[in-house]
């Protein structure tokens, strides 16, 4: 395949806008149709029988020994006879980059068929007797087959290829094709395309296969004579308006397709499909049908396999095909055939700096495909209009969140910890480098939804969904992302084997994916009905730069703990009284849930670290035991153990002041205490989560100690 700059110069702006398609990428079958073109013209060049040859099929053989293996045949004079030259009648020798069009290779997938040209590829490590047998069949079953038979009838060139099938007749000659070729490999195995030379004139010299035409057209007639007759039709073709150029022709309705899509068992694109009419629902002409055939490398390169599903991610320049615009398409795609590290998404993104290529011009085709059975597939999440602003944009949003807002860093020389803790072991908890990778690959939800075995997922997957959305730009659903969150938590604090604890920083990582996908620049959420609006609003979190020395401010005399507090809860939205302070509205229920988590959290530390308890309120009261029906004798008995330690700390010397933790019990009074939580109209997923951030909030509030080395620290990244 060229390289980029070889490509650029091959193919200049007058020569590739001959090749290029007239209109605009409105399909994925024009998508597909670009792709395969250029394929081709960075392949086997162009000219009618290109897109016909499959030059990569046998590319690991190139510069290897004993890796062509050639019939010479005489069929200058009357009788058709083999070589009688100082070569011989076969000749083995290496295949080579100059001769790659000239054996003219086109393979044909079918494990018991020959290949469509005359030129065959055997299998791996063939023995000498096999690669011998596949040599004669290049007169006694290709010469021989229906198809290509016919197409030397039409051609005016067709007593070349009758000549060799003439000449499989003779035994002896058979046996001396299969003598040289045993005798040539001293008995050594060997993986190698076979193939003819012909010698058409007595003073002539001897022709490869991709030098006549006859050849040519034969093998281009046997591989359409398949896409006619695939999944046991008999002929599904007709003329018709081909559906990529827009003009009259032969259309074939069962040709391969490198993404399996539009086949005869793919019931969601052929509803209701009659074999033999398919070329009416999907009509591609043949031509078109090859091209697009041709597309398989570099589909397969922009690709990446999630989730049980394959997931395409296929760039494209949006509106007309310059040949700017598409020399650098080109350059993508080549480097994404390079590189199997990294997405499509990635290389676009870093092939996109310095460089002229808009990015406004860049788009991707999206899609997950699902694999039930063989030639069974689901497709979903489709889209022609992903953008690379939306994964790039997230990543981004997501480390600046973690590294630098209050609700993750705690205020300069503070004395209280941040709301929300941070570890460097946790991906979505700390600033990675990694984080495009993590959102393109689906990695970014992998962390914080619920965990399935991949060997059964299915289209529905929640995980697949989110990852789709993200990368085209659509809004998840808020009630998604929340049953998803509280499943993974309630699954982490039961598995006892394999979790210790309350699963803090996956809640914490939790939150920051939320807040980072409700950024006003992404809007990448929405509400399944009006009381989960406010979690869609970006929140208001100040964002920390550090400051000189003389920048710092002087501590006001209110209580640390009490400030963080009513500042976390005013800059989240779904919390926030400035949202709504009805008593009786979600947000407030929401509220409460999120203050009993956080008194749970800091009671139940409190126990650990100064109780030395090994049961805690947090193990006591874990996620999956409140419901609305439960959530006020949980408030009542823990403020009441609350209490219990204030009255205990009020004997020792330097006891606490006032009622222990009273920032949190005062407001926990005025949103559930008083009212009935059964009456509450919040979802139960709602409820825990915010339950859940408010544990992990309470475990992570307490003084700053500078000295101090936290007892998590060497957790490690689930």
């Amino acid at each position: 395949m060229l390289k980029p700059e070889k490509f650029r110069k091959e193919y200049g702006k007058s020569q590739l806008a001959n090749e290029l398609p007239d209109s605009p990428i409105g399909s994925l079958r024009d998508l597909q149709y670009l792709y395969g073109k250029l394929y081709t013209l960075a392949t086997t060049g162009g000219g009618e029988y290109a897109p016909y040859l499959t030059p990569d099929a046998a590319g690991e053989l190139v510069d290897t020994d004993d890796s062509l293996i050639v019939v010479r045949i005489d069929i200058s004079s009357d009788e058709p006879q083999l070589a009688d030259d100082d070569i011989g009648p076969v000749q083995v020798t290496r295949y080579t980059e100059d001769l790659i069009q000239k054996v003219g290779h086109c393979k044909f997938s079918a494990a018991a068929g020959i290949d469509h040209s005359i030129t065959h590829q055997s299998g791996r490590n063939s023995k000498p007797e096999k690669l011998a047998r596949y040599a004669k069949e290049r007169l006694t079953r290709w010469g021989t087959d229906d198809v290509v038979a016919e197409a030397a009838d039409d051609h005016a060139d067709g007593w070349i290829i009758n000549r060799l099938a003439e000449l499989g007749e003779s035994e002896s000659a058979l046996e001396t094709i299969e003598e040289t070729i045993t005798r040539k490999l001293g008995g050594e195995s060997a993986t190698s395309l076979l193939t003819v030379q012909v010698k058409t004139e007595s003073n002539g010299d001897y022709h490869w296969p991709g030098d006549l035409d006859v050849f040519n057209e034969a093998m281009r007639q046997r591989k359409l004579s398949k896409l006619v007759t695939k999944n046991k039709a008999d002929d599904s073709s007709g003329d018709a308006t081909d559906l990529v150029t827009g003009l009259p022709a032969r259309t074939v309705g069962t040709s391969e397709d490198p993404q399996n899509y539009f086949l005869g068992k793919q019931l969601e694109k052929f509803p209701g499909l009659d074999i033999e009419e398919a070329w009416r629902s999907h009509p591609i002409s043949e031509d078109a049908a090859i091209t697009v055939m041709n597309a398989g490398t570099f589909v397969e390169a922009c690709t990446y396999r999630t989730f049980g599903s394959k997931v395409y991610y296929l760039p494209y320049v949006f509106g007309r095909l310059t040949p700017h615009k598409v020399h650098r398409l080109y350059e993508l795609l080549y480097h994404a055939t390079e590189n199997d590290d990294t997405t499509p998404i990635e290389d676009a993104y870093k092939n996109e700096r310095g460089t002229d290529l808009n990015t406004r011009d860049l788009r991707f085709y999206i899609s997950a495909v699902m694999p039930h059975q063989m030639s069974r597939y689901d497709v979903f999440g489709e889209t022609l209009n992903g953008r690379l602003h939306y994964p790039k944009e997230l990543a981004f949003t997501h480390n600046r969140l973690v590294e630098s807002v209050s609700a993750f860093n705690k205020e300069p020389e503070a004395e209280w910890t941040a709301p929300l803790p941070t570890n460097e072991k946790w991906g979505l908890l700390s600033t990675s480098d990694e984080q495009l990778h993590a959102v393109s690959t689906g990695w970014y939800f992998y962390q914080t939804f619920a965990e399935r075995d991949d060997d059964e997922a299915d289209a529905d997957d929640p995980r697949i969904k989110a990852l789709v959305s993200v990368l085209s730009g659509e809004p998840i659903a808020v009630d998604l992302l929340l049953e998803e969150y509280v499943d993974r938590i309630v699954d982490e604090q039961t598995d006892d084997d394999e979790h210790e604890g309350f699963p803090s920083f996956l809640v914490a990582s939790q939150f920051a994916q939320l807040c980072a996908l409700a950024d006003n620049g992404l809007q990448l959420l929405k509400p399944t009905d009006p009381s989960n609006d406010p979690i869609t609003h970006e929140p208001t979190y100040d964002r920390y730069i550090m400051p000189t020395l003389d920048e710092i401010p002087i501590a006001d005399g209110g209580h640390p703990a009490a400030t963080k507090l009513e500042s976390f809860i005013n800059e989240t939205p779904a919390l926030s009284p400035a949202h709504d302070d009805d008593p009786d509205s979600v947000t407030s229920q929401r509220r409460g849930a999120f203050l009993l988590g956080a008194l749970v959290g800091d009671i139940g530390s409190y126990q650990e670290y100064s109780e030395d308890r090994s049961t805690t309120l947090v193990d006591q009261y874990p996620v999956k035991s409140i419901t609305r029906s439960r959530i006020k004798k949980v408030t009542q008995e823990t403020v009441a153990k609350t209490l219990t330690y204030t009255r205990q700390e009020k004997k020792q010397q330097g006891g606490y002041p006032g009622t222990k933790a009273d920032h949190i019990v005062d407001r926990l009074r005025e949103t559930i205490l008083s009212p009935d939580p059964e009456d509450w109209e919040i979802e139960t997923d709602d409820l825990r989560f915010y339950y859940a951030l408010g544990v992990t909030y309470g475990m992570n509030d307490h003084p700053w100690n500078r000295d101090e080395t936290d007892a998590d620290e060497t957790e490690e990244e689930h």
